[in-house]
């Protein structure tokens, strides 16, 4: 080998080390800057963490489960009962307006549309039998009807007065 190429082995491994040792010393001044920062965690967004990871439902099993399911029953009518639907109002066509039409315009699930033909049956059967199945929900061959039409904060009051106001409307 020549002198010229070893002089140039000896320069190029230099720099080579210079590089080397610069990227170290960046690496571990990252590091140490990163330890510096402490992490972000904001309550709001630990809520809503938790939100999304929550389970979707319980299981209850044995007496202790029926305990639980109970006082997650009664629990759940509580919060429900301390809301108020709709402002408050016993005015049947605007609780009608924003919650009953999606289903009882459509038919949707079996429910009856305003017209005679859907309600001839139900009507027989008497406004407390349409009542009770208008609060506490129907499962049955001629279609479902989900407590309170979905809404658990409805008082029994504007239930009743929107399914006045609903027989009222039958043409």
């Amino acid at each position: 080998m020549r002198n010229y190429d070893l002089d140039f082995l000896k320069k190029f491994s230099m720099v080579i080390g210079f590089l080397m040792l610069v990227t170290i010393g960046l690496l571990l001044f990252a590091h140490h800057l990163h330890g510096l920062i402490p992490p972000e965690v904001s309550p709001e967004a630990a809520q809503l963490t938790e939100t999304r990871i929550a389970p979707a439902g319980a299981v209850y099993a044995g007496s202790t489960g029926a305990a639980a399911q109970a006082a997650a029953q009664a629990a759940a009518q509580a919060a429900a009962a301390s809301q108020v639907a709709y402002g408050g109002t016993t005015d049947g066509s605007v609780i009608f307006g924003n919650l009953c039409t999606g289903c009882h315009t459509s038919g949707a699930g079996g429910a009856p549309t305003l017209d005679k033909a859907h309600w001839a049956a139900r009507i027989a059967e008497g406004k407390d039998t349409l009542y009770d199945h208008a609060i506490h929900g129907f499962h049955g061959g001629s279609g479902t009807m989900p407590p309170k039409g979905g809404n658990p904060a409805l008082s029994d009051a504007q239930v009743k007065a929107t399914v006045d106001w609903m027989l009222s409307q039958i043409k």
